[in-house]
């Protein structure tokens, strides 16, 4: 079997054309792969396309179309027989197979007639797609009921249909030599940083022998080789086309990826990472207010449970108001392995959430804690004081929308809780510097401050 990467031309009759298309790809073992032979004005010709992008009734407008076409008629090229006969707006011809073989795998139907050295490309695919309804993890209660969805083409459209600008740019990259995924660079060409548009660019042109695997996760690993001591994400995700329309109006880059329902955005922040859409959809002052106790409860996640515990070790150092939150009853487990058992607990839920089927998730979620708030307590494994605090920190999480940067926190306060166990106040210390170091030395993919704001 030849090569894909060989350039071979289209030859000028038609069998040649079949059998090596025949060569090239497992038509007779691959069901959806379709051959269909035709007559098309006294010449021999010959459809190929994938079953599933290509529909009956377009198939049967075609048809009905060529079959009228008399000797007579047909012209002496396969550009001039595009613009006469193939009633669709998207035509092109090739005469290289590689470009051959790339459309017809993307859902494209092409066409060899006897006497052309070209093929025509029938671009009239339909992908598979559900509706664009709002993002369950995105959510809105103000702003607009449409997402992104798995089909690149309509999430440009949805972009496209709130910028109506020139400068609006939508760049088509292909990446990988297997998967041949489609990667979209969308930014505003007055607006953006032609630095950071320009590294982009090199490394998804840089990629062509990667495949994404896991499409937007590998294109993030990929443009980004990020130290895994540091946990603060790089990228910022969205499902919505306002949030993504914001940031490109803003000046930053949106990176799309066919078969992802989601865009991700760059260079991001750590104040780009706690921001939802409900801060711009309500007055400037109400705004202000969910920014301002979204940030204070993202630090109380990090530092009450580490808090908690240095107190307990320290009891001196509560003044007399506050000596209502020390634990007064028996501690038969102590209280680092208490927290953290109750943080591997909530993973455990989080995890067992994902794989309930949606009917069971309400019963059972009532169910855990029930077990686990009243009878783990009574059973001496708990303090009633641990519950309350790790049920807060569970609860807290879900304030700020990304997910990442959830458990880099949880990370952030695992490490706290360790070393405050071990060194006491000279370990809470220490995890505050690591933290706060972590955020401050940490950088985007432009090279620019995590801990720069945004100029909207």
């Amino acid at each position: 079997m030849r090569s894909r990467e060989e350039k071979y031309e289209v030859s000028r009759i038609v069998q040649e054309n079949i059998a090596y298309m025949n060569e090239l790809l497992p038509v007779q073992e691959s069901y959806d792969i379709v051959e269909r032979d035709i007559v098309i004005g006294g010449r021999e010709s010959c459809f190929f396309f994938i079953d599933g992008f290509m529909k009956d009734e377009v198939m049967s407008k075609l048809m009905d179309t060529f079959f009228k076409i008399t000797e007579d008629q047909m012209p002496d090229t396969a550009t001039e027989f595009s613009r006469s006969f193939v009633s669709y707006v998207e035509i092109d011809t090739f005469s290289e197979y590689d470009k051959v073989i790339k459309n017809l795998l993307s859902g494209a139907a092409c066409l060899f007639v006897e006497g052309y050295d070209a093929c025509i490309i029938i671009d009239s695919r339909t992908y598979p797609a559900r509706n664009v309804g709002e993002p369950e993890q995105d959510k809105s209660l103000r702003g607009s009921r449409d997402g992104f969805v798995e089909t690149i083409v309509f999430n440009t459209a949805l972009i496209r249909r709130r910028i109506r600008d020139p400068h609006l740019t939508m760049k088509m990259m292909e990446i990988g030599k297997s998967s041949r995924t489609d990667v979209v660079l969308c930014y505003m060409s007055d607006r953006v940083n032609t630095d950071l548009l320009a590294l982009l660019t090199r490394k998804i042109e840089e990629m062509q022998d990667e495949d994404l695997k896991m499409n937007q996760q590998s294109l993030a690993e990929l443009l980004f080789k990020r130290k895994w001591y540091n946990p603060f994400p790089k990228f910022k995700y969205t499902e919505r086309p306002d949030t993504a329309t914001a940031c490109l109006l803003e000046g930053k880059i949106v990176l799309m990826v066919d078969t992802s329902p989601s865009a991700m955005i760059l260079p991001t922040s750590i104040f780009d990472m706690i921001e939802e859409a409900n801060d711009y959809y309500f007055p400037t002052l109400t705004g202000i207010y969910l920014k301002l106790s979204r940030s204070l409860i993202t630090i109380m996640t990090i530092f009450l449970t580490p808090l908690f515990l240095l107190f307990m070790q320290n009891p001196k150092w509560i003044p007399d108001i506050f000596e209502f939150v020390l634990v007064r009853d028996t501690v038969n487990i102590p209280l680092y392995f208490q927290l953290l058992l109750l943080e591997l607990a909530i993973d455990g839920l989080r995890l067992a959430a994902l794989n309930t089927p949606s009917m069971l998730s309400t019963p059972l979620s009532v169910i855990a804690g029930i077990v686990m708030g009243e009878f783990s307590v009574k059973s001496g494994w708990f303090n009633s004081e641990v519950m309350l605090y790790m049920a807060f920190v569970a609860v807290a999480n879900y304030t700020q929308p990304n997910f990442e940067l959830g458990y880099a926190l949880k990370f952030m306060r695992l490490l706290l809780l360790t070393l405050t166990a071990l060194f006491d106040w000279v370990g809470f210390a220490a995890g505050c510097i690591i933290t706060v170091c972590s955020i401050c030395f940490n950088r985007t993919v432009s090279g620019e401050s995590y801990l720069k704001i945004s100029k909207n």
